[in-house]
C-alpha cells in the first residue's frame, strides 16, 4: 500500500506534468513571432510579473541572460515609481500573469506602449485585460492547480516556467549559442570553471593512454583497448607520433560487416590523421570540436605530433569525478 504522502506527491507531479504537455496543443504562430521579435530586437527583454509570476519572471530572465539573450526583471511596483525609465523603444516587454488581471502590471501597459516597446504576454486568460492590450499572447492556461484548494499557484507557475524555458532554448538555437559562449557567461559556475581549464589539466597520461604502435596485431590491440576502457585506441609511429585512431564504433561496424580483423595489423583498420588537441587547448574549444564532429574521446599531441594524452567528453562535462591528469 502506497503511503498517503507519496500518493499525494505523485498526484501533484502528474497534474503539473499534464499541464506542461497540454501546452504543446496550444502553442502557435504567436510563439514563433515572439521569438522573431526578441531575436531581432536591438535592446533587451524586459520581464515583469507580481508574486509567484514575478519569481518565475526572475528565473526566466536569469536563464536568458546566461544563454545569450539580454534580459532584465522589472518589478511592476518599482516601475510605477520611476524604474520604467529603464525601457527604450529598442526593448521588448514580456508580462507574466496567469489571470491577466494583475492591476499593478496592467496599469503599466499604456506607458509601455507609448514608449514603443512590443508587448508579449504569458497568460492563462486570453480574454483578460493583459491579453487585449498585448501585441502577442502566449497561452499558458492550465486546467487546474495542483493545490487541492485550487488557490496556490502550482501548475500555472510550472507552465509559465516551462514556456520560458522553451523560449530560451529556441533563442539559443537562433543565436547559434556555443559552449564557449556559455563559459564566458558562467566563469564562476562549476561547468564554467571546468571549461576554463586546458586539455593538459584533465587529460589521461602515461599508462592510461590507450595506445599501440604501428604493426600491432588487432588481437593484442583489442586487449589493450578493453583494458583502458575509453572506447578508443590510438595508433602511433616513430617517436609516439600519432598515425591513426580506432574506435568502438569502428570495431562494431567491422564485426557487423563480417570483416576478419583479429589477425590484421592496426594500420589497415585505423582512421588516419584524426582530429587532435594541443595541451594548451581550452576545454571550451575542445567541447565545441567534440560537439561539432560527434567525438567522445580526442588525442592530445604536442606541436610535433607526439601523443601525450587523451581527453574524454565526460571529464569535460564532469560526469563522475573529474580526473585531473588522469588520476
Amino acid at each position: 500500500m502506497i503511503d498517503k504522502s507519496i500518493a499525494q506527491a505523485i498526484e501533484v507531479l502528474k497534474t503539473e506534468a499534464e499541464s506542461i504537455l497540454k501546452l504543446t496543443e496550444r502553442i502557435d504562430d504567436n510563439f514563433a513571432r515572439a521569438v522573431d521579435i526578441i531575436f531581432q530586437s536591438r535592446g533587451r527583454l524586459i520581464i515583469a510579473g507580481i508574486g509567484k509570476s514575478g519569481l518565475i519572471g526572475r528565473k526566466i530572465a536569469a536563464t536568458l541572460n546566461s544563454t545569450g539573450t539580454r534580459a532584465i526583471f522589472l518589478h511592476p511596483v518599482e516601475a510605477m515609481h520611476g524604474d520604467l525609465g529603464i525601457l527604450s523603444d529598442n526593448d521588448v516587454f514580456l508580462a507574466i500573469s496567469n489571470s491577466g488581471e494583475t492591476d499593478e502590471l496592467n496599469i503599466l501597459l499604456p506607458s509601455i506602449r507609448s514608449i514603443g516597446c512590443p508587448i508579449i504576454a504569458f497568460t492563462g486568460n486570453l480574454m483578460s485585460t493583459l491579453a487585449k492590450q498585448s501585441d502577442l499572447v502566449i497561452d499558458v492556461n492550465v486546467e487546474k492547480e495542483a493545490c487541492p484548494m485550487g488557490l496556490a499557484p502550482t501548475s500555472s507557475t510550472t507552465a509559465q516556467l516551462a514556456m520560458g524555458d522553451a523560449l530560451a532554448v529556441v533563442l539559443i538555437n537562433r543565436r547559434q549559442f556555443k559552449s564557449s559562449d556559455f563559459q564566458k557567461f558562467h566563469p564562476g559556475g562549476q561547468l564554467g570553471r571546468r571549461l576554463s581549464f586546458k586539455a593538459k589539466d584533465i587529460m589521461y597520461t602515461g599508462d592510461a593512454i590507450p595506445m599501440v604502435s604501428v604493426g600491432t596485431i588487432m588481437d593484442q590491440a583489442l586487449d589493450i583497448m578493453n583494458e583502458k576502457r575509453l572506447g578508443v585506441l590510438f595508433v602511433t609511429g616513430e617517436n609516439r607520433k600519432i598515425k591513426g585512431i580506432i574506435t568502438d564504433g569502428d570495431i562494431r561496424r567491422l564485426v557487423v560487416g563480417r570483416a576478419v580483423i583479429h589477425d590484421q595489423p592496426v594500420e589497415t583498420l585505423m582512421t588516419k590523421n584524426p582530429r587532435t588537441l594541443l595541451p594548451e587547448t581550452p576545454l571550451y574549444e575542445a567541447l565545441n570540436i567534440m560537439e561539432a564532429h560527434q567525438i567522445t574521446v580526442m588525442p592530445v599531441v604536442e606541436t610535433n605530433g607526439e601523443l601525450v594524452g587523451t581527453v574524454h567528453l565526460h571529464d569535460i562535462l564532469g560526469k563522475g569525478a573529474v580526473k585531473f591528469n588522469g588520476v
